[in-house]
């Protein structure tokens, strides 16, 4: 059964399933879901705790162990086992799939590890779990789903907050869920009245946001120019490489030109020749709607220019012509700008 986590919910009331299955690349609602488990665990009498790492070296024998080994002080226990690939191989699924078939009410599994694909969830060790159990996925949040996680952990905190500092810590902390966690903790204490003012928030406040390249993408094809240029400057800071940038620029200008000569043939674009999942088809139909041939030719000299400049050596402040080129994907009208380094030869 698959579940979100901000539906997740467990309670020393409720009986416990057999499995959990915690899986995601955003840590700290991995975090939050496991301590619920362990919360409600505790509750109902699971006193002992083994945390186990699946690696490559892993013997899967060591899990069959725990799972038949109590100690002489506990009757009920946890086996928290991280699966860092989400794959266990082999040897591991059998043994995963065997402890499917016979499933012990006195001892509880939290399966835990990074983002996984459709791939593991359609294996049979994985079906079996999930069958008995509950499914967590756990993605980086954005947007209003951002903005709401962020108002509820500080209404949790004893805070509350006026939209405008909500919304301070999502621009503060956006793409950093636990940088979130810390500050609204730290809100907590330095305002045990629960209401602070904005001005007092922005001085206690640290700037904790991150973010990758495929983010800036995302922000590139839905036309956001404000949260573009604040993550180059968060990107810049972070000593991400001009030419990682320029290459994922270069990249979505191709992609883009391909899907817009499809459209100009009269011809229905077929997303999976272009590798392009159902979840990010609106980011690119959004980039086209905006963004006619004139702008993606125009896209494709300045481009060319940057790139030459990188190689040459021959540009003092990269990250100003990576802004540049950035904002023609919204499109900002820079085309007759002269980008800052000497001509080309």
């Amino acid at each position: 059964m698959q579940i979100y986590p901000n539906r997740f919910s467990v309670s020393a009331q409720t009986p416990l399933a057999n499995f959990y299955l915690i899986f995601g690349d955003e840590p700290q609602q991995k975090l939050d879901c496991i301590e619920r488990i362990r919360q409600a665990a505790a509750a109902q009498g699971f006193d002992e705790r083994q945390s186990l790492q699946a690696d490559t070296q892993f013997n899967w024998d060591k899990l069959i162990e725990a799972s038949q080994t109590l100690s002489l002080f506990s009757s009920r226990q946890i086996i928290e086992l991280e699966l860092p690939t989400g794959k266990p191989g082999t040897s591991g699924s059998k043994v995963l799939a065997s402890l499917a078939s016979q499933p012990n009410p006195d001892v509880l599994f939290v399966i835990h590890g990074g983002k996984i694909g459709k791939d593991v969830q359609n294996t049979k060790w994985f079906k079996a779990l999930d069958k008995l159990g509950v499914y967590v996925p756990c993605y980086p949040l954005e947007g209003n789903a951002l903005y709401q996680w962020v108002n509820q952990g500080m209404a949790a905190a004893g805070l509350a907050p006026s939209q405008q500092i909500t919304q301070l810590l999502v621009d503060y902390c956006e793409g950093n869920l636990l940088a979130a966690k810390q500050e609204i903790e730290k809100l907590s204490l330095l305002f045990p009245n629960g209401n602070p003012e904005l001005k007092e928030v922005e001085q206690a406040v640290v700037d904790q946001s991150r973010y990758t390249v495929f983010h800036l993408i995302d922000v590139l094809l839905a036309g956001e120019s404000q949260r573009a240029v604040k993550m180059l400057f968060r990107l810049e800071s972070e000593g991400v490489e001009p030419n990682i940038l320029l290459w994922a620029l270069s990249k979505e200008w191709q992609t883009l030109s391909a899907l817009q000569f499809d459209k100009s043939q009269g011809q229905a674009i077929n997303w999976n020749q272009h590798r392009i999942w159902k979840n990010r088809q609106r980011l690119y139909n959004a980039a086209l709607s905006r963004l006619s041939n004139e702008h993606l030719l125009a896209m494709q000299g300045k481009l060319s220019e940057v790139d030459q400049a990188l190689k040459q050596s021959s540009i003092a402040r990269p990250y100003v012509e990576l802004c540049h080129l950035c904002l023609l994907f919204v499109p900002f009208p820079l085309s007759s700008l002269p980008l800052d380094y000497p001509n080309i030869q």
